[in-house]
Order: structure tokens, then sequence, then C-alpha cells
């Protein structure tokens, strides 16, 4: 018996967890959409500028996030029948909150993203490092680059290069929120009554093909199409990343010591 396609999936991260990495496998398939942060900024305004919409032309709240969500399925699905949306915990709130607005006779979140979207399929993209991945955060944030194609060439960079430096404030800060960020992930998917697809960063990073044919068979599509896939980004970490993990293991342990 095949398995039922998904119209749509979700992908439930935190920065630095490998979503770029997934969402790029994903669309170089050609049968799974066009993945991407679609409301990445928790503004209405910047979703209509991302999507070339004037508020003058409205005449609801509801024809406005019509308009928006529809533009938004056009350009995460493309060719291919199914939309893909990675969706950040930053941005989680206020998306559900236009949800809302657009489909108030729903009375779950899950519901409201099935009439929109149609059958969808949730993966929790995490990262089990914790504090490499507040590491790897404040590192980008610190030398403006983000992402690396495999040749090296730069992908996506945010500021002008610059030296890191150690920040054990900076990085605690971090963890503190992506620890969180897993907690409230975790909490919503029991409260949605959802059985999401589990994927880790570190099986991603080691196997990426596995990863995405675990993904494109919970889609209902064929998992052999993973095979010919080609990691396309670098990891960034390096020695760097080692000795600031070591540092502040090593401060842990001493202010531990010290109570």
């Amino acid at each position: 018996m095949s398995r039922r396609r998904a119209q749509a999936y979700v992908i439930c991260t935190s920065p630095r967890s490998g979503s770029t990495l997934l969402c790029r496998l994903l669309a170089a398939t050609g049968t799974a959409g066009q993945p991407d942060s679609h409301f990445h900024t928790p503004t209405r305004a910047a979703w209509r500028k991302t999507y070339g919409l004037s508020d003058a032309v409205f005449a609801s709240d509801q024809d406005q996030l019509g308009a928006i969500f529809a533009a938004a399925r056009a350009r995460g699905t493309g060719e291919t029948g199914v939309f893909g949306l990675r969706l950040q915990r930053g941005s989680f709130e206020f998306f559900m909150a236009q949800l809302a607005l657009l489909c108030p006779q729903h009375g779950s979140d899950a519901a409201r993203i099935k009439a929109v979207f149609g059958q969808t399929l949730f993966i929790h993209l995490t990262r089990t490092d914790k504090l490499g991945q507040a590491i790897s955060c404040v590192k980008a944030r610190q030398t403006g680059l983000w992402h690396q194609a495999s040749d090296g060439t730069e992908v996506e960079r945010t500021g002008p290069p610059q030296d890191p430096r150690f920040d054990l404030s900076a990085i605690a800060t971090e963890l503190g929120e992506f620890t969180a960020f897993d907690a409230a992930w975790t909490t919503w998917f029991s409260d949605q009554k959802l059985q999401p697809l589990r994927i880790t960063y570190e099986d991603l990073s080691r196997d990426p093909a596995a990863q995405l044919a675990r993904v494109l068979a919970a889609l209902g599509q064929d998992p052999a199409a993973a095979q010919a896939s080609a990691p396309p980004l670098r990891k960034l970490a390096d020695a760097t990343n080692r000795d600031w993990a070591a540092r502040f293991r090593a401060d842990d342990e001493g202010s531990q010591s010290r109570k």
C-alpha cells in the first residue's frame, strides 16, 4: 500500500540546526517544493513587501492575509505540488496569530495549517549539542558569515568579515534560548497532538542523503531520489569552535565548584 502524499511540510527548528542544508537538499530534488523561511520577519508589512503586495487594495485583514498566504504558498511550492516552509521559533507566535485571524473557524494551530496548506508533515529539526549550536550562532554573528558552499564560496553573509572573539555571556544567552526553543516546540507538538518526523543536526551532517530519504519517504515520495543528492554546504565549525566549547565548560565547572 503506497503512503499518502503530503501536500506540505513545515520544518520546525531554530538557527544553526542545519535547516539551510535540509532546505537546499529538498529543493534540489525538484519534487519537494522551494522550502524557505517564507514568513521570517514577524510583521505583515514585511510579508507584503516580500510578496509585492499593497495594503491599500484589501477590504479586510482576512483578505490581506489570504493574499499573503496564497503568495507564500505559490513561492514555496514552485512547480512541484508540495509546499515547503521553514518555521523558526522566533517568528512562530506571530505566524500562528495571523493564521488564527485568517481561519477563526478552526480551533487549533494544526487545523489552521492544514486548512491553508493541506495535508502537512511536521519535521522537528533540532541540534543535540546545544553548546555547539550556541557557539555557532555567536561566531556567525561576529564574523558575518552564516553559510559557505562546499567549494568554499560564501553563500550567506550579513556583515563585513571580522575575527571571532570568545564571549562567555553571549554564548550562555544563546544556549539558554536554544534550550527554551526546543522545549517550546516539544510542548507545542504535544498540545497539538502531533507526531513530527524528528531529525537531528548531527545525523543530517553525518549522512545528508539518509536524512533526505527519510523526509521524502514521509512525504510519500520515492526516497531513492536522495541518492543523487550532494551536500551543498560546508561545515563552518573549526578549532575555534572546539576551543570556545572547552573554555565555556571550564568556566562553567569553575563556577559550580565555587558555589
